[in-house]
């Protein structure tokens, strides 16, 4: 078959395009138009049986489109599509971290406070179906805070942020397996869906990565220009984390098998959580300070700066759904901050009770 001069132009203009979305072996995203993602929906919630507004972790199951969100003594199960209430998970002491399990049809909430000798500090196990609690497991740690399930080996991991580790439990036999030493104050985790946890460490200044088949320390990896690492999520497909920190304000690029630092962008201050949506490739950072940063992955090794988006103080949770790409995020009110103490030379502003609500952003 013979091509005329201009077929041969375009063939090749058309192969030059094609090879230039591959960039470090993996399909580059093209870039979103920057703006727009804004509020379009709050979500007002009654105060927790006992009074106080103490708010954590936010979970997403994109395909049973249920939100489950911490709340003082409480969990409350929405409707990820029209914001309703669909359950409450009640009970509890004080609510941090969900974790899903959707092959075992189990949920699992880390409960207790982290003052020392607090009588509950366990992770409390719920059905999917009905959200009636269905067991608990003690783990006899300080702060038991952040929880992710690894799939491969069906464990459950509870991050205690006090005690320095993290309980490694049975989630079938709902049982404590072991403790795991983290040497230094733990923050948020991820996996990778291989059998990897990873962990933040404030106090290291680096990221723990875990064996979980082994239940032990692989690497630890530090995560400079980022200090005080707090929140992490993870690009499972390209292997990438991304870890925001609190002082030096930064979020980090990461790769998952290395520990090298890819990229860095300052943030402001107080975050607590990062979400990345796979099919987008858009990573999403929230900050107490009520700045939701947006970023976009072009490919695995190029992460851009999308849009900064002012939210409210104190909406430093979030999560995203990966059906409507929209984002979660949790708030109140607030008292003003205490007087300074020697215990506690900056205390936070605290929430007032019966203002808790849920803001959805999207575009």
């Amino acid at each position: 078959m013979k091509f005329s001069r201009l077929g041969r132009f375009a063939v090749g203009l058309l192969l030059a395009l094609f090879g230039a979305c591959f960039i470090s072996g993996s399909y580059a995203r093209p870039k979103p138009a920057e703006g727009g993602y804004h509020l379009i929906k709050t979500v007002s919630l009654p105060a927790a049986p006992g009074g106080g507004e103490y708010y954590d972790y936010i979970s997403v199951d994109a395909a049973a489109r249920r939100v489950y969100v911490s709340h003082g003594t409480e969990v409350v199960v929405l409707n990820a599509d029209d914001y309703s209430v669909v359950g409450k998970i009640e009970g509890l002491s004080r609510s941090h971290g969900i974790a899903v399990a959707r092959d075992l049809g189990k949920g699992f909430i880390t409960d207790g406070d982290s003052k020392e000798g607090a009588p509950v500090q366990e992770v409390v196990i719920f059905d999917l179906k009905t959200l009636k609690v269905t067991g608990r497991v003690k783990t006899g740690q300080l702060d038991t805070d952040a929880i992710i399930y690894e799939p491969v080996t069906k464990h459950v991991f509870t991050f205690n942020g006090d005690s320095h580790n993290t309980t490694v439990i049975d989630a079938e036999k709902e049982s404590v397996i072991t403790m795991i030493d983290l040497i230094g104050k733990v923050e948020f985790p991820a996996v990778d869906g291989k059998g990897m946890v990873y962990d933040n460490n404030p106090e290291k200044n680096d990221i723990v990565a875990i064996d979980a088949r082994t239940n032990t320390i692989k690497s630890r990896w530090p995560v400079a220009p980022e200090g005080a690492p707090t929140s992490m999520a993870i690009d499972q497909k390209n292997r990438r984390l991304f870890s925001g920190g609190r002082g030096p304000q930064f979020v980090i690029m990461m790769d998952a098998d290395t520990g090298k630092v890819l990229q860095s962008y300052p943030i402001s201050a107080g975050v607590d959580a990062n979400a990345f949506e796979p099919g987008t490739g858009m990573l999403f950072v929230a900050t107490r300070e009520g700045m939701l940063h947006v970023y976009h992955e072009d490919s695995p090794d190029k992460l851009s700066e999308v849009e900064t988006v002012k939210t409210e103080y104190g909406a430093k949770t979030l999560q995203v759904d990966p059906k409507t790409h929209n984002v979660f995020l949790t708030t109140s009110d607030f008292n003003p901050p205490a007087a300074p103490t020697e215990k506690q030379p900056h205390p936070l502003a605290t929430a007032k009770p019966g203002n808790f609500r849920v803001l959805v952003y999207g575009r």
